[in-house]
């Protein structure tokens, strides 16, 4: 398990211990298993903060639609970021964002790599 965690060293306190909670009951060839699957699929905060700066300056919602919210990641492309308070907002939230994605994708992979035993 710890060799999980050290593949990922940009990952936050709350982050980690979701982690280490999903995998503390897997062996190590699944622990391992998560950890690609994770990996590839997790999303690094600081591309979203990236992302959420450029709805300044270029297109705003590339947040949005690069963690899964397409509807909201339309509405902010058609409105400039809801006129740039939902833009702003983002800016505040960029980390709590990210963390509840990957949280979302930590669960899925998890429950992904318990059923294939």
């Amino acid at each position: 398990m710890s060799n999980v965690l050290h593949m990922f060293p940009n990952m936050g306190p709350d982050e980690m211990y979701l982690v280490q909670n999903l995998t503390k009951d897997m062996t190590e060839s699944q622990a391992a298993q998560f950890a690609n699957f994770y990996g590839s699929r997790r999303k690094d905060p600081q591309l979203i903060l990236i992302l959420t700066l450029l709805g300044f300056f270029g297109v705003a919602g590339l947040q949005r639609f690069v963690l899964d919210q397409i509807g909201m990641g339309l509405l902010y492309l058609l409105t400039a970021g809801l006129c740039f308070i939902g833009t702003i907002v983002d800016l505040v939230n960029y980390q709590r964002l990210a963390f509840e994605y990957n949280q979302r994708v930590a669960q899925q992979v998890a429950m992904m790599v318990k059923a294939s035993v």
